[in-house]
């Protein structure tokens, strides 16, 4: 029997049939935004064809300049830029595989002075002010967008997806939130969806009967005065009739303060508005394909939801930046051995919002697959690598795959080092899905592993290389008092698990730090990551049917206990958090009422609390009273093998956070491994 026969069944389209009910759904790379990157996205997108995917999706490109996301993004209006394309069709059509191009217009999230919108209104995450399009300029849009259609083709696509969903120029027209218009472009709910409608309907009699058409649908906005439910249905109905032949789901606006994609957000957590809409539609007779899309990383998930009836196909992006091979190994049933996102968007959606290209903090090959290539090493080697947290695992598993004779030594009883205690801080639970990945891989590639082993540099002297990936000590911040029995560090809290009081003071807002006060201020056992009904009401997400736009005031559970999260530097809390997860962070301390206090001193730790004062005069001194202190206040490297076996001769090469403590980064220590196993 096929292990699963819903997500691995295919699907005919009439014209064409997919090999399988998979989608990568669309994700900007960067690889789009220049020529000199076409061989890598090439790359890029035939070793995911190679590893099974139905039906791919670039990341978006723009129609003409006012379309553009940032200045010089990539762009799709000519013949000559179509003929660069063919490389990365070609390559995927060689592998057995389909691919479509997304059609992009920014709109007023443009992040560049051409931008234009329904109405002159600047949107919260742009600083650019759009332009007003008249009657004429968006007549121009749409033949902008019905062009950049026609020229996918000439460049070999097997489709293209309308982008109308996430805020973005389509869906900027269909609320009034963002369209004040009063000809025939705004006003009534038929006047604003003329331009989605407009657009598929040019766009299919432009490309022919046998060229795929998504459109991507947002079914709820999650935003104040967005869609009403039966508003959403009507257009859905319209873009089929106008010639779609696949309705994708979008889940919320990009200014939405709810998330929709992080770690903290269940699984699978939208499905049930794709299956609303499903509803709607087979009601009607109409057989059109629905694609659910968010927080779907394991072909278990995958299964369930078509089985269900959510949805006709499954969109699924970064599982697919973490894993090529997903469609592959879930059709030889080997689940197990899937690399799994775990959502943290640190290498991904980070970097896209910071220009650089993304990648992958499981998989740093993801993006750069012509550049980090792992080959059978040329001279067998004996290597130790000492530490088994995400770096020494990385490093490990990288060197055995390559041939080498790899021992992993391990002073604790499990794998995982930091990740040991992320995975319990609630909203991280997938960081179970990593060290299970790694156990796997230790098996598959023949690591000879020694847990409860610390190792002396007279045991390392047999071996060619040695790896340090010792990792990290918590630093000691010198504060009187902080050797008191009130006082703990994270890692008593996370790993040991010891008791904890009432009201907490955690000195150090960094990642950890927030890490702490969220496992803290959550009820053992009620993470509302495990519960969706409970995420749902704590986030204020509502049926789309009952409220405008599917939001409402968001009614968190109470917190656990009382928090004070402090930092020495004034300013933001949680500043230099991730990009695109920061917020989020802050918010669900905000709401569980955690108190959060910048540019403090630290004077001294009493039975009574923490006592702090302000500035460099160190005035306005208070006690915050608490009945334990947490410290959180950095790391230094943990280094004590280094000169022993430099003085000895021995090649030895310094990962992680032995390398570099500063704020715990398991991006830069994973990469860090697979690069330097890769070289040896």
């Amino acid at each position: 029997m096929q292990p699963y026969p819903h997500l691995l069944a295919p699907l005919d389209l009439g014209f064409t049939t997919l090999k399988n009910r998979v989608l990568m759904g669309s994700m900007h790379t960067g690889l789009e935004d220049g020529r000199k990157h076409f061989p890598a996205m090439a790359a890029f997108f035939a070793e995911r064809a190679r590893g099974g995917v139905g039906l791919m999706v670039t990341g978006g490109f723009s129609p003409n300049i006012e379309a553009w996301l940032k200045p010089f993004g990539g762009t799709l209006s000519t013949s000559g830029a179509a003929r660069r394309h063919k490389i990365v069709t070609d390559a995927v059509h060689a592998e057995g595989g389909k691919i479509a191009l997304q059609i992009l217009h920014a709109g007023r999230y443009g992040y560049q002075p051409f931008c234009v919108a329904p109405s002159r209104i600047q949107s919260p995450i742009s600083p650019f002010t759009p332009r007003e399009l008249s009657a004429r300029g968006i007549e121009r849009q749409i033949r902008a967008f019905v062009r950049c259609a026609k020229l996918a083709r000439e460049a070999g696509y097997d489709g293209v997806e309308v982008m109308g969903s996430e805020g973005y120029f389509i869906n900027q027209f269909l609320v009034t939130h963002t369209n004040h218009r009063t000809d025939e472009w705004g006003g009534s709910y038929e006047n604003r969806m003329r331009l989605p409608v407009e657009i598929v309907r040019r766009t299919r009699e432009a490309v022919g009967p046998d060229f795929i058409i998504i459109y991507r649908l947002s079914m709820i906005d999650l935003i104040p005065d967005g869609s009403s439910w039966p508003e959403v249905v009507q257009l859905a109905k319209a873009v089929e009739a106008a010639g779609a032949t696949i309705i994708n789901t979008g889940i919320g606006w990009h200014e939405a303060r709810v998330p929709t994609i992080a770690t903290s957000v269940p699984r699978g957590a939208f499905g049930w508005v794709t299956q609303k809409m499903r509803r709607e539609l087979r009601a009607s007779g109409l057989t059109i394909p629905l694609i659910t899309s968010n927080r779907i990383n394991m072909p278990e998930v995958a299964e369930q939801l078509l089985a269900d009836g959510c949805a006709d196909m499954v969109s699924l992006a970064r599982p697919l930046l973490a894993d090529a091979e997903f469609v592959n190994k879930a059709a030889r049933n080997e689940s197990q051995r899937i690399n799994t996102c775990i959502a943290c968007n640190q290498a991904c959606l980070d970097h896209t919002f910071k220009s650089q290209l993304a990648s992958c903090l499981v998989n740093p090959r993801a993006g750069h697959e012509t550049e980090l290539i792992i080959r059978i090493a040329p001279k067998k080697k004996r290597v130790a690598v000492v530490g088994a947290g995400p770096a020494g695992l990385a490093a490990a598993t990288t060197l055995a795959e390559r041939g080498h004779e790899v021992h992993l030594f391990e002073s604790a009883s499990s794998i995982g080092g930091q990740f040991n205690m992320a995975r319990r801080v609630p909203g991280k639970e997938e960081f179970v899905e990593a060290l299970r990945y790694f156990r796997q891989r230790i098996s598959d590639t023949g690591v000879k592993l020694s847990l409860d082993t610390r190792v002396s540099a007279d045991d390392l002297r047999d071996f060619d290389e040695v790896v340090l990936a010792t990792g990290v000590l918590p630093r000691d911040p010198q504060i009187p008092g902080s050797d008191g029995p009130n006082v703990l560090s994270y890692i008593d809290v996370l790993l040991h698990k010891k008791p904890v009081g009432e009201r907490v003071a955690i000195i150090g807002a960094g990642g950890i730090g927030f890490d702490v006060a969220e496992y803290l201020v959550t009820e053992p056992g009620h993470s509302p990551t495990l519960n969706l009904k409970e995420w749902l009401t704590e986030w204020g997400v509502a049926d789309p049917e009952a409220v405008r736009g599917g939001v409402v005031r968001p009614q968190p559970t109470p917190p656990a206990r009382q928090v004070t999260l402090l930092q020495r530097k004034s300013g933001k809390l949680g500043k230099n958090l991730g990009k695109t997860t920061g917020w989020i962070h802050r918010a669900a301390l905000q709401m569980k009422k955690v108190e959060m206090i910048g540019g403090v001193n630290y004077e001294r730790i009493t039975p009574q609390g923490l006592f702090i004062t302000y500035g460099e005069k160190r005035s306005d001194g208070q006690v915050i009273e608490c009945d334990t202190i947490v410290l959180c206040a950095g790391q230094e490297p943990l280094r004590e093998l280094l000169a022993p076996l430099q003085a000895a001769g021995k090649p030895v090469h310094l990962i992680g956070g032995a390398d570099e403590a500063g704020e715990l980064d398991a991006k830069r220590a994973i990469d860090q491994g697979v690069r330097l196993a890769a070289s040896l």
